[in-house]
């Protein structure tokens, strides 16, 4: 009885609104008063009550239908429980409303912060790389196009090039010579791989002869000289291979280093050319057109790009005349070198000449692999 009048006190202190909210009363002291008497009431419950709420807490928690909110009655010492199962609604946005008052500072604020302003930071150079790729495709683009418009302008006549008759002589003349260096080099291999070959039977033969001439007594002379020739036939065999080989390593080096480094010069310098007389012909068609002010401002435009390649075209023209001086005299100092290493090793060989044969290995400090060495032979590194 006295807690239901209780109850209905403390129920008339909170006025409730049509909408279900509550009044204007001051919540931070209602707060304070409710938890001084909260903690009376506390104090006056028996053991048994106390023990069976803590452990109802510890076991589900607390359960927001048996919570009491405290109200202080008429600013005197009156307790007033009201269960929240009568005023469910206002009771919690009560308590909502208060904890949207406080306001988040400190850490968590901060690190909003830095993370946010980091995660600026990261798309802004994302996206001025992403720009940067746009732009550089799009000027890809132009150019790609416009090589090809003036490639396809210069094959049905339409378009005139630049034309360097003495310097594209050279260059014609030089791709004729790899041509026929490359056909020397295949030749040279082929010759290697023969010459190999009949090495290493001579080989085998002069062992087969040794052989014999130990199992056939009668006979033993006549395999014994002939076993001896094989040998040392097979031994001039491996020396003139070793001369071929420098031959044909040094050829290799001329037809496909020197001369392919050369050509690819060349190539830079063919398509300068081609982007050169590409802007050239842009300029021309531009000039030919209207004088307003965008038509001005492309002129400008236009003039710049091609100043810029006709420098680039200049620049790769001079280092292809250069790169073709060189390659010229390295041409000729090579071939004088290797062509009378062949002669010389050839012709020792076929006369029978041993001692010319590796005087002139000599002559060109060249070396051969030491019998039994465990590397590869010269025609297996090939």
């Amino acid at each position: 009885m006295t807690e239901s009048i209780m109850s209905k006190a403390a129920t008339m202190e909170i006025p409730i609104n049509s909408n279900g909210d509550t009044g204007t009363l001051p919540e931070d002291d209602s707060l304070e008063q409710a938890a001084k008497l909260q903690w009376s009431l506390d104090e006056k419950v028996g053991s048994s009550r106390g023990t069976r709420d803590l452990q109802q807490v510890m076991v589900s928690g607390p359960n927001l239908n048996e919570t009491s909110i405290v109200s202080g009655g008429y600013g005197g010492t009156a307790e007033g429980i009201i269960p929240t199962s009568s005023i469910k609604g206002p009771a919690v946005r009560c308590n909502a409303e208060f904890y949207k008052r406080i306001p988040v500072t400190g850490i968590g604020s901060s690190m909003h912060h830095s993370s946010s302003s980091s995660s600026m930071t990261a798309e802004e150079m994302s996206r001025g790389v992403a720009v940067e790729k746009l732009e550089t495709v799009k000027l890809w683009g132009l150019n790609t196009y416009k090589c090809t418009k003036q490639m396809l302008s210069e094959r049905f006549g339409r378009a005139s090039r630049t034309v360097d008759l003495e310097l594209e002589a050279q260059i014609e003349v030089l791709r004729d010579t790899k041509r026929k260096y490359e056909s020397v080099l295949r030749l040279a291999r082929a010759l290697t791989n023969h010459f190999y070959n009949m090495v290493q039977t001579q080989h085998a033969l002069g062992d087969t002869f040794a052989d014999l001439s130990q199992k056939s007594p009668e006979l033993r002379d006549e395999f014994g000289y002939n076993a001896e020739t094989q040998k040392l036939l097979c031994k001039n065999g491996e020396t003139l291979l070793g001369a071929i080989n420098f031959f044909v390593s040094s050829i290799n080096t001329l037809v496909n280093k020197t001369m392919e480094d050369t050509l690819m010069t060349i190539k830079m310098f063919e398509n300068a050319r081609l982007e050169f007389d590409a802007y050239r012909s842009d300029l021309e068609e531009l000039s030919m057109g209207p004088r307003d002010a965008v038509a001005m401002a492309r002129i400008d435009a236009a003039q710049q790009q091609y100043q810029v390649h006709k420098e680039k075209y200049e620049r790769l023209r001079s280092d292809v005349i250069i790169k073709l001086k060189f390659l010229e005299e390295n041409k000729v100092k090579v071939m004088h070198k290797q062509l009378l290493l062949f002669h010389n090793a050839i012709s020792a060989y076929f006369a029978g000449n041993q001692q010319q044969l590796e005087q002139t290995l000599k002559q060109f400090n060249i070396k051969l692999r030491p019998p039994g060495a465990d590397k590869p032979s010269w025609l297996e590194e090939q």
